[in-house]
């Protein structure tokens, strides 16, 4: 991350806004994404940033892969900091991890090579079977509000990312083309106790949710 990127994120997100997505990010894992994550297994947060996933994960060994090094500032003790780009996982060997996850990560990446070789690296680094865990922006449903971001480049869809995923070998396990609301700046996500109700009641995804998430399995 360069002297820029990092500027951009300390404007974007004040202390007491960090705090407020530490939260919600709490809610998230334990009342939807902790169902796709066991005990026992080795889970990977690909673009981790302040590691509001990975630290509220229940798992065995937990990493995460980030090019900022004020990551080690926000990965809890428990936490495997891999100081390096997603593309590129040196430190962890092949077939190591049973879950990798990454939100709003890929429309930060340069170009849709650059997407294919992240997707490609998380292949290696996962075990035959291991699941990757994905949040983005849907373009199809923010297509407003997806440029008010300086370091957006590519949009998605929940189709163009499955075809990008299956180029590498994944199978979708579930796909949700309208999941979260678009930023967690939005009213909504406020309020810890309108994210459990929300989260409760997949109607409301269909009208609030502006990302996707997309559950893939490795196949080969």
């Amino acid at each position: 991350m360069d002297e820029l990127e990092q500027k951009l994120y300390k404007v974007r997100f004040d202390n007491d806004e960090r705090k407020k997505k530490e939260n919600l990010w709490e809610i998230l894992v334990k009342t939807f994404l902790q169902k796709y994550v066991n005990a026992e297994e080795d889970v990977l947060d690909v673009g981790g940033g302040y590691c509001e996933f990975i630290n509220a994960i229940q798992c065995h060994n937990k990493y995460v892969v980030d090019i900022n090094p004020e990551v080690r500032n926000y990965a809890n003790k428990n936490v495997t900091v891999l100081l390096c780009p997603a593309h590129d996982i040196k430190e962890l060997p092949d077939r190591n991890i049973d879950v990798a996850f990454a939100s709003n990560f890929f429309e930060h990446i340069n170009s849709k090579k650059e997407v294919l070789n992240v997707i490609q690296e998380i292949n290696r680094v996962l075990k035959p079977g291991g699941k990757f865990l994905i949040i983005q922006p849907n373009i199809k449903y923010a297509y407003k509000e997806y440029w008010d971001f300086f370091d957006h480049h590519i949009p998605f869809t929940e189709k163009s990312f499955s075809e990008a995923l299956r180029l590498n070998k994944f199978e979708i396990i579930d796909s949700y083309p309208r999941f979260l609301p678009y930023t967690t700046k939005t009213r909504l996500s406020r309020f810890a106790l309108l994210l459990k109700i929300y989260l409760a009641i997949p109607v409301l995804w269909r009208i609030f949710g502006k990302q996707f998430f997309i559950v893939a399995k490795k196949t080969a």
